[in-house]
């Protein structure tokens, strides 16, 4: 796998693949192409001579997951936004991949909760062939990229609840995308949340308490990461609420954006 390349899964005309992104934008669709690759990402990539431009597939969640591990108060700023104190050692809880959706799929507010909010973070993929009891130099080269994610959190279940999976493992509550970029250095580039015309969250990975590699070396010690399994690396302070109608944007510099409406769920 060589440095800089996006990895997306799409569906096209002869039904779903992954692809390798091609184009020099980030953030104009448009302007880009995805060259289909033979079966998975992982290892030598084949290509099937297939190209289509991205404007006219349909960009799926560029991973599914055996589970997604998220990673709590690792912003200083957003602990002490919602009144905790920093970790001493990583915190982490897990979400379904049932929450996991893709760009421009639809978030989906349940009617148990009356807050529910943004959460942008970098998204580490794991590659293969995965990550058990790893330090951390084994850890960073068990990461095969990054993405961008959006930690959707039912704020008022999460605080009434003595565990966290009722308020973060909603369906929908994992929008991941647009793509994976592999070699990037993600020490420190910028996150950012836009609702709508209105920036919410501006951080930056630099003021992360424990990095990438960190995280994924405590986690590897207390499963096993499989390759395609997903770290959510917390979020920056900002947070705030989603409410239906909102359109709701998570950049990561020299990563990507994703982007997702709000939606009220029907009964």
């Amino acid at each position: 796998m060589n440095d800089g390349v996006r990895i997306a899964r799409f569906v096209h005309p002869g039904g779903l693949s992954f692809g390798v992104v091609e184009g020099e934008s980030f953030d104009d669709h448009k302007s880009l192409t995805v060259a289909q690759i033979d079966g998975h990402p992982f290892g030598d990539i084949r290509f099937t001579g297939q190209r289509w431009a991205v404007a006219d597939v349909r960009l799926l969640s560029p991973i599914l997951p055996s589970k997604i591990v998220g990673v709590g108060r690792n912003y200083p700023d957003h602990a002490a936004e919602l009144g905790n104190p920093v970790p001493v050692e990583p915190l982490i809880f897990l979400k379904p991949s049932t929450s996991v959706i893709g760009p421009n799929d639809s978030i989906r507010l349940p009617s148990q909760s009356k807050q529910i909010e943004h959460e942008a973070e970098l998204a580490v993929v794991i590659g293969p062939p995965g990550a058990r009891r790893l330090d951390r130099a084994e850890a960073a080269k068990s990461i095969f990229g990054y993405t961008c994610a959006n930690d959707v959190t039912a704020r008022d279940l999460q605080k009434a609840d003595a565990t966290w999976t009722r308020g973060k493992g909603f369906d929908s509550f994992c929008p991941l995308g647009p793509w994976i970029v592999t070699g990037v250095d993600v020490t420190d580039v910028e996150v950012r949340c836009e609702v709508g015309e209105e920036v919410r969250q501006l951080g930056h990975t630099r003021d992360m308490v424990f990095d990438p590699a960190t995280l994924v070396s405590y986690v590897s010690h207390v499963m096993t990461l499989l390759p395609g399994d997903v770290l959510l690396t917390g979020t920056p302070d900002g947070v705030g609420p989603l409410m239906a109608g909102d359109t709701v944007t998570v950049s990561v510099a020299g990563v990507g954006s994703l982007t997702n409406r709000v939606v009220a769920l029907e009964e």
